[in-house]
């Protein structure tokens, strides 16, 4: 009989994938656990090996394609019953997002969506003050549109007071841009496509600037002493395998500065008006590969010694260029360092990762003379 494997569950909301590179062909003989595909994901490439070892009797996936979660990607054929192979069963469609029992979103504010999603809506005669946004800070997705089409479209009704012990949530704000000019008017023009990553990179720093106040503090460190510590222990952390590294410090540092202030080492939920202080320490190292910004991250920074954590950031940082970071090492992060010093310039205002509420941009050192007193 045939088995059918589907786009498995990719955790952290992540609801679809694109296919970058399928390794099998329609009659190839593959082992469990052997390369089956390349999808990339919202946050990164990821390799998905074979469940089982078997011939491939149909690829149902091709390069550049989106799939869902659930969607059928190969079939495989049991050797004994390959002759007569029954056709794959469909996967199971996504449950529908129920209708909001609240009508009209009357005085909220804009609903939050990007201008893809508004197009969509448009296209399909969604009034988006409709539908039950499913994504972060109550984003409405294009799936929202889509599974709203059809729905009959509720009366606005009267709202009813709020009860008092109740958090008022807080409404997030969406901004559509204007349709772009025809630029080709002007002189000769090129597009180019961009892939899913940085697509996604794109929509989720608008949305972080959409949805986060950001508030930039500037400021100095003298780091004399810990450039002469670096230096003094570059040799003894060699022998043991690690290069020592002024990140390595700033993960110590910032670990423990976010012990002293909780607030900087939260999230907010808009819906219930509170902040979720969290009290682990998984610190996100913004990283610098061809294909986008990647930011994954290092957990339990306050229980690590600082010679695990220079190790364990060169192996991460260097499974994120090659493309071999799994999705478990670019989630559950509460806090952003991002280095800004091979930019050049004296500074730079990075975005916050969303949902987390603060980051540090950390600029080049140099030497310069300072007058004390």
């Amino acid at each position: 009989m045939s088995r059918a494997f589907v786009l498995p569950d990719l955790g952290e909301g992540l609801t679809e994938a694109e296919i970058i590179k399928v390794h099998v062909r329609e009659g190839d003989v593959i082992q469990e656990d052997a390369p089956l595909l390349e999808v990339e994901t919202d946050k990164a490439q990821v390799e998905i090996p074979s469940p089982m070892s078997g011939r491939v009797e149909k690829v149902h996936v091709r390069p550049g394609q989106t799939v869902k979660v659930g969607e059928v990607l190969v079939t495989f054929a049991d050797g004994a019953e390959s002759a007569a192979p029954r056709a794959a069963q469909p996967a199971r469609a996504p449950a529908a997002i129920p209708a909001p029992k609240a009508a009209l979103r009357a005085g909220a504010g804009p609903v939050p969506a990007t201008p893809t999603t508004r197009r969509l809506a448009r296209e399909l005669g969604v009034d988006l003050r409709t539908v039950a946004g499913s994504g972060p800070g109550g984003r409405v997705t294009d799936e929202d549109v889509r599974a709203a089409v059809g729905r009959p479209t509720p009366v606005a009704a009267r709202e009813a007071p709020a009860r008092p012990t109740e958090a008022k949530p807080l409404a997030p704000v969406a901004v559509e841009p204007p349709p772009l000019p025809r630029f080709e008017q002007y002189g000769p023009i090129e597009r180019q496509p961009l892939s899913h990553l940085r697509r996604t990179i794109a929509e989720r720093m608008t949305l972080s600037a959409a949805l986060i106040p950001h508030v930039t503090h500037f400021d100095k460190a003298d780091i004399t002493d810990l450039d002469a510590v670096i230096r003094r222990n570059l040799e003894a952390a060699s022998e043991r395998g690690v290069t020592l590294t002024l990140t390595s410090f700033l993960l110590k540092a910032a670990a423990l500065a976010l012990q002293a202030h909780p607030p900087f080492n939260a999230s907010l939920d808009p819906a219930a008006g509170e902040l979720i202080l969290k009290r682990y320490y998984h610190l996100g190292i913004a990283v610098a590969t061809d294909r986008g910004l990647i930011v994954p991250v290092i957990r339990d920074v306050d229980q690590k010694p600082l010679l695990d954590l220079a190790r364990e950031l060169a192996a991460l940082a260097q499974r994120v260029r090659d493309g071999k970071a799994t999705l478990d090492d670019l989630r559950g992060g509460t806090f952003t360092i991002t280095n800004i010093g091979a930019l050049g310039g004296t500074g730079a205002i990075p975005i916050i990762n969303y949902p987390e509420v603060a980051i540090l941009g950390v600029a080049r050192a140099r030497e310069e003379a300072v007058v004390y007193g």
